[in-house]
């Protein structure tokens, strides 16, 4: 197979890197702006094109979007409409131009496009999918999620200031960047009826973009999700809490432990993880599945579509934030959240 990846910063290189250890295929490199780190490009032995027509030309198998937020949609509209399937990492836009053409031509030429959001293959976080399909605490009536670390020790080797996560024009932010745990809450719970925030730069750190945001979810059943992201702490932490009418789970992703606590038993149960996981499992994995979805030997776990209603979340976020309003979340896949007073 032949791939393409669009964009060799820290997430394109993984992407690269773990394609080449897992199977024998071609990897095409689509970069705007010469800039190898370690000269990436000879150093995995991969081809390095400036124009996108001309890489698109050599008819990759699928292509990976992962440079910029702010520029995945050009270059994902340009791969779809020459059938290219196509991973585009999280999260899939910063907004939702673009977004409606890029569903209309996946879904006329019947492509795979699936939307890289990692987490979503961690065994804790399949576990507690798992513990909620079997109802083991019940009716969920609440939830906290949190991620945060500070932000300039995420890739030591680079200037944080000169990154996408720091960048306003290119898409970043504590709430995009950290979308992870807003997917998971979709993936767990579905699509929520009515977003409310806090997002703000509270710390000197130089960016022009929130660096802390605290998310409340409404759900039709009443129930209420609570997200805190930030950019700060020190040192990380992630984790959830999930409060059902018959228990409680808990997951901690530095302990790589969940807990489950069941009326029932009246303790808790511990589940440890892998003594010895690594993050890059998740990535592997990822790649895995999509390229046995593009095989035909797997169904899509991350799509398009989720890949909209979660990208719809981030955004009524953003909006009550800056308007200091609820904002209602429509049902249509690609309309644009709608602020309310209630």
């Amino acid at each position: 197979m032949k791939f393409l990846i669009a964009g060799l910063g820290s997430i394109g290189e993984r992407h690269l890197k773990n394609l080449k250890s897992l199977y024998d295929c071609e990897i095409l490199a689509y970069r705007v702006i010469e800039r190898d780190r370690n000269d990436l490009v000879k150093k995995y032995g991969v081809k390095s094109l400036r124009d996108l027509k001309e890489a698109l030309d050599l008819r990759p198998d699928g292509v990976l979007v992962t440079n910029p937020t702010s520029l995945h949609i050009p270059v994902a509209l340009a791969s779809a409409r020459r059938e290219c399937n196509l991973f585009i990492e999280k999260p899939l836009s910063h907004q939702l131009d673009g977004v409606l053409e890029l569903e209309r031509i996946v879904h006329e030429k019947d492509l795979v496009c699936l939307v890289g959001c990692n987490f979503r293959f961690h065994p804790g976080l399949m576990k507690i999918k798992s513990f909620l399909e079997e109802g083991r605490i019940g009716k969920v009536l609440s939830a906290r999620i949190e991620a945060g670390e500070y932000l300039p020790d995420w890739h030591p080797r680079e200037d944080y200031r000169e990154g996408y996560s720091a960048k306003n024009s290119l898409g970043g932010g504590a709430i995009l960047t950290l979308i992870h745990e807003i997917d998971y809450a979709y993936w767990f719970f579905g699509l929520p009826e009515k977003v409310f925030a806090f997002a703000e730069k509270l710390s000197p750190l130089q960016m022009d973009v929130e660096d802390t945001a605290e998310i409340l979810l409404k759900f039709s059943d009443e129930k209420i999700v609570e997200i805190h992201l930030d950019y700060l702490q020190r040192s990380p932490s992630r984790s959830c809490q999930i409060i059902g009418e018959e228990g409680t789970i808990l997951w901690d992703y530095q302990k790589n432990q969940v807990e489950l606590f069941t009326a029932k038993n009246r303790n808790w149960q511990i589940f440890p993880g892998e003594k010895c996981f690594e993050r890059n499992q998740m990535f592997l994995e990822e790649m895995r599945h999509f390229v046995s979805v593009v095989e035909g030997r797997e169904k899509p776990q991350v799509t398009l579509k989720d890949g909209i209603e979660v990208l719809k979340i981030a955004l009524a976020a953003k909006e009550s934030a800056r308007e200091g309003k609820v904002v209602k979340i429509s049902g249509s896949s690609v309309a644009t959240p709608v602020a309310t007073g209630s």
